[in-house]
């Protein structure tokens, strides 16, 4: 294959990385933390932690897993929890322990909930204490034999810590009641993780860095192995991609996106790679609070999706604080509409450079060159140590020009899934390209460009919605007969989750099937549009519901 998009890369941007230079993600992370221990890592509702705090609570947490847990290499830890100062401390410390991490969605339902804890066998689980209780109701069925809870404030200072956890819990009322027996606390790990010593657990490429969760065609989430190989490979490729712009020790990068997410999860450890200052945005629908932030700081750098930088266009005071110091962003998730992109530019000075990948990708395979001048419409180029080919459904490699399904070779990409044999087997060719279901074709400079997805995946906001999860839920309604889930067009999120129904109870509303899905799935999953159809859906010779043709039918649509 001629890597004809190598012509295309900016000045500086090597054909290949040394995906050799780090052996672990540790290794990035004490490298980081001796070279800019003084300087601030992370800051979350105006309270900042330096590079040399985040050293000492990550490696105080590392040997309370280590020596009061007896946790050993590669168990899983899982991490359930929003935006917080809690997040990187505990993220860093699995890490260093040699353990394994799972992300976790703090929104799940416990359906949810239980499902992943149930596959990872995660045997540890650190939730924010406004999600304990659907952790109450998931853990029976679970291997989670500790439970650590945090609270909002418990690494801000004394006084704003008491304060912002009575706030929380007593004058907003987000914390309904739980019961965990046995649950300890979070500083209270920290506090006898300091007696121990950290024992260094050997580590390289091979290692489990993450279990993280996605979707498949078959409905069930799947867990994607990210090796520390992996993640080390795609911090390489994108630290060379965005070392143009980008100088160590001085940026400051806004972090809306939630770092249990693979984007934002693998932008934020290039950030640390290279001694950032990370803002951590908890609520980013609070757009009031959200732009009381931005106007403390002078940040260089933000990441985000579609539908959050037209908020932002659109929310008072923005424009006035956008353009003084911003040098870089990015967007990934979901695709870029061109009027926001052009609007941003013309707003801020600088493109939304938009890039590609998948969670098993770890997760960026293809990005638009920071020297851009205008919205392209295309995904970008391969990034480095990373090779892209169109092909057919029989395997073959398809002329330039031409669509076929987007496949992926190169360092980041995961080995397969866990405990997953043939749905591995299912994602990768013979010759070890890795499939990624969607359609699109590359042009004579070797920009791709996304035409359709092959699955039937829907992107809510940059988040994955699975048709087979969602009609699943729908079906366990006593008055469905039938159900396709479809994606519709939203303004706000991009995609919103459509569902078309044969009822089996003629008086079932739509309200009452979507207060039933509001039980079972997470709030973007839950259908936004309900349409009841009187003739069956159509299907295949075998049986399997036809979803497209289903949006044809005529009926009500209550």
């Amino acid at each position: 294959m001629e890597k004809i998009w190598l012509k295309e890369y900016p000045k500086g941007i090597p054909a290949e990385v040394d995906i050799h230079q780090y052996s672990s993600l540790r290794d990035i992370l004490e490298k980081s933390c001796a070279r800019f221990r003084e300087l601030p890592a992370y800051d979350n509702m105006s309270v900042s932690m330096s590079y040399g705090e985040l050293d000492g609570l990550s490696r105080d947490f590392a040997a309370y897993l280590q020596n009061e847990l007896g946790l050993g290499k590669g168990e899983r830890v899982a991490i359930m929890l929003p935006n917080l100062l809690q997040y990187p401390v505990a993220l860093f410390g699995a890490l260093r322990a040699g353990l394994t991490v799972v992300n976790v969605n703090p929104l799940y339902t416990v359906r949810e909930l239980e499902h992943q804890l149930e596959d990872s066998a995660a045997t540890v689980i650190v939730v924010l204490e406004n999600f304990a209780h659907t952790l109450q109701a998931a853990l029976a069925k679970t291997q989670v034999r500790t439970v650590i809870t945090t609270q909002i404030g418990d690494l801000f200072p004394g006084g704003k810590a008491l304060v912002t956890n009575l706030v929380v819990k007593y004058l907003k009322h987000m914390v309904p009641a739980w019961n965990i027996p046995g649950a300890i606390g979070f500083k209270q790990t920290l506090r006898a993780g300091r007696r121990h010593p950290l024992r260094e657990v050997p580590l390289a490429h091979d290692d489990i860095a993450f279990l993280q969760y996605t979707g498949g065609t078959t409905g069930v989430a799947k867990g994607a192995v990210l090796t520390h190989g992996n993640m080390v490979a795609n911090l390489q490729q994108v630290a060379a991609w965005i070392a143009r712009d980008l100088v160590e020790g001085a940026e400051i990068i806004v972090l809306p996106l939630p770092l249990y997410h693979v984007y934002a999860l693998t932008s934020n450890l290039v950030f640390i790679k290279i001694g950032a200052r990370n803002i951590l945005i908890t609520n980013p629908r609070d757009m009031p609070g959200f732009i009381k932030e931005l106007k403390a700081i002078r940040f260089t750098g933000m990441i985000g999706v579609n539908t959050l930088y037209h908020a932002l266009l659109n929310a008072p005071g923005f424009a006035e604080l956008a353009a003084h110091t911003l040098k870089v962003t990015s967007a990934g998730g979901m695709a870029v509409q061109r009027v926001v992109a052009e609007k941003w530019k013309q707003v801020t000075g600088v493109p939304i450079i938009e890039g590609y990948g998948l969670t098993e990708t770890s997760p960026v395979a293809i990005c638009n060159p920071l020297n851009l001048t205008e919205w392209t419409g295309t995904l970008g180029l391969p990034i480095p140590s990373t090779e892209v080919a169109l092909l057919d459904e029989a395997g073959g490699e398809v002329p330039l020009g031409e669509v076929g399904e987007i496949c992926i070779r190169g360092p980041q990409v995961t080995r397969g899934y866990w405990n997953q044999a043939a749905e591995t087997a299912r994602a990768f060719t013979a010759d070890g390209w890795f499939r990624t279901g969607d359609m699109g074709f590359m042009n004579q400079k070797g920009y791709v460009k996304l035409t359709d997805r092959k699955k039937d995946m829907i992107l809510v906001s940059g988040f994955n919605v699975y048709p087979n999860e969602v009609e699943d839920v729908i079906m366990m309604h006593p008055g469905v007969l039938e159900v396709a889930v479809i994606a519709a067009p939203d303004e706000r999120s991009g995609e919103a989750v459509k569902a078309v129904v044969v009822r089996k109870d003629p008086a079932l509303t739509a309200e009452e099937l979507i207060a039933h899905c509001q039980k079972n799935l997470t709030g973007y999953k839950v259908p936004k549009i309900v349409d009841f159809r009187t003739e069956p859906l159509p299907k295949t010779n075998v049986g399997k519901i036809l979803r497209r043709l289903s949006d044809r039918l005529q009926g009500s649509q209550d």
